[in-house]
């Protein structure tokens, strides 16, 4: 399951930083307005101490842990709705992804250039936001307009509640208010989806700051936290600098160096679990002395969804889904002992698969 979230932001936040970090190539990450010109997409390993159990418990061949996929979009500015900058084509690049990371200025640095002049995150943050907008706003007025009073009255209800869906939705972007903010049903979603706004799309603001802030935050972190609050939104807090430095290091180096900073864990790993939850995603395991592999799922998935993501003829054929629980498998040491303790399973088509759930499929295709 290919999952995909934007880092935008304006020019020099510090996106380019991070993506570096993300997927240590050295992308061009210069002083100056538009230096990515192209999207980049990088892969980021969602942290999971499971896999790493369960590869000590059957010494795979191979580990293949989940995986998050980022693409860095080029820095947006006011206009790029109406293609000042390089804007129109970035918004068709955000409108691909899955979710937007929102990097924010939370720094002070008189070397690096802010192409506003000074620093403000909830500035910078409306500006973006803004210029969403104004792009969301043209892709409803345009389908309204080619549907027609016409099409509206002739009483087709498919259309009458598209109609009033994008009516809806209209009048919350001209208040300035993002659609994802407003209660929408899951019928609404349907017709939203292939519309593919960007203000629908979940959202995490990243707060870039100075090492020395990395802990306790500053007073431009403070103020994105109260204006995310708001939109019950999520903000993690970052140094790109650090991360930048952490992906050159080995396992055993990071974990010294973060131990050095008094740091838990390290920006990125909590951007992914982040990006992970706001998107509803969770794990479940296969395991064996061939290969430990995390499979990402959305959660409510029942299990022939499931073993449809590791291979279509596993969800075609599916008979049953052999099934114990990580925290089982912990607790009682191997699968031997988890059988004798009863705690194997057999579950059928109609099994809601749940996170850590450590699977072995039945099919006949």
């Amino acid at each position: 399951m290919s999952l995909t979230a934007g880092l935008v932001g304006l020019p020099n936040v510090g996106k380019s930083t991070l993506f570096n970090a993300i997927t240590k190539q050295n992308i061009l990450a210069a002083n100056y307005p538009f230096a990515t010109i192209e999207p980049n997409v990088g892969m980021v390993t969602v942290p999971d101490e499971r896999v790493n159990y369960l590869s000590d418990l059957y010494k795979p061949k191979k580990t293949i842990p989940a995986t998050f996929e980022f693409t860095d979009i080029a820095g947006l500015v006011k206009g790029s709705s109406k293609g000042e900058g390089l804007g129109n084509k970035f918004l068709s690049h955000i409108r691909e992804v899955d979710a937007i990371c929102e990097v924010v200025r939370c720094f002070e640095n008189q070397n690096i250039t802010h192409v506003s002049g000074s620093v403000d995150p909830i500035r910078d943050v409306e500006d973006i936001n803004l210029e969403l907008i104004l792009a969301d706003l043209e892709v409803v007025e345009n389908r309204l307009a080619r549907m027609g009073k016409k099409a509206r009255l002739a009483g087709d209800k498919e259309a009458l509640k598209e109609a009033e869906t994008l009516e809806k939705i209209k009048e919350s972007l001209e208040n300035n208010t993002c659609p994802r903010n407003i209660d929408l049903t899951d019928e609404e979603k349907l017709i939203l989806k292939p519309f593919n706004l960007l203000t629908i799309k979940p959202i995490i603001y990243v707060a870039n700051v100075n090492e020395e802030d990395i802990i306790d935050g500053n007073e431009y972190v403070n103020k994105l936290k109260e204006y995310a609050e708001k939109e019950n939104a999520e903000v993690v807090v970052i140094c790109a600098k650090i991360e930048e430095e952490l992906s050159e290091l080995d396992d055993e180096e990071r974990k010294e160096f973060l131990e050095d900073l008094n740091i838990k864990e390290s920006g990125l790993d909590k951007l992914a679990k982040a990006s992970y939850k706001l998107l509803g995603l969770s794990t479940f395991l296969t395991a064996g002395p061939d290969e430990v592999k995390a499979w990402t799922y959305k959660q409510g998935m029942k299990a022939p969804e499931c073993a449809g993501i590791i291979h279509t003829d596993f969800e075609r054929g599916f008979i049953k889904a052999e099934i114990m629980s990580f925290e089982d498998l912990k607790q009682y040491g191997s699968e031997l002992k988890v059988k004798e303790a009863g705690k194997m399973r057999l579950e059928g088509k109609d099994y809601i698969m749940q996170d850590g759930d450590i699977c072995y499929f039945r099919f006949n295709v």
